[in-house]
């Protein structure tokens, strides 16, 4: 039961870094197979059913655009940030930097 609670948080805490992560390598275009494999050389493993939606959403939201383009013989889609897209990415990565300090202090407290 343990391992069950501690794996639904996990999840939830990854959910909201996958999508800073996403954005943060949108800043230069990218189709889904490059962005999934920039992630995994970075650690952040995510599987195509989890970026094809999660690319879906931010594009409905306005934070992406897409274009499909024919590379090597191959229709692609592309993504990049929109300028609201890049706006926002600056603002959740300062967020997460001060989330960061804080949990550090909490943390050095706790273990103290």
């Amino acid at each position: 039961m343990e391992q069950g609670i501690f794996e639904n948080l996990r999840l939830e805490l990854r959910r909201g870094c996958l999508t800073l992560a996403v954005l943060s390598q949108l800043q230069t275009e990218r189709y889904g197979y490059t962005l999934r494999k920039a992630l995994e050389v970075a650690g952040l493993e995510i599987d195509e059913g989890t970026l094809y939606p999660l690319l879906r959403r931010l594009e409905s939201q306005g934070l992406l655009q897409s274009e499909w383009r024919e590379e090597n013989k191959r229709r692609k889609r592309f993504y990049r940030l929109t300028p609201v897209g890049a706006q926002i990415f600056e603002q959740l990565a300062a967020e997460l930097a001060r989330i960061n300090a804080s949990l550090d202090r909490i943390i050095a407290e706790a273990s103290a």
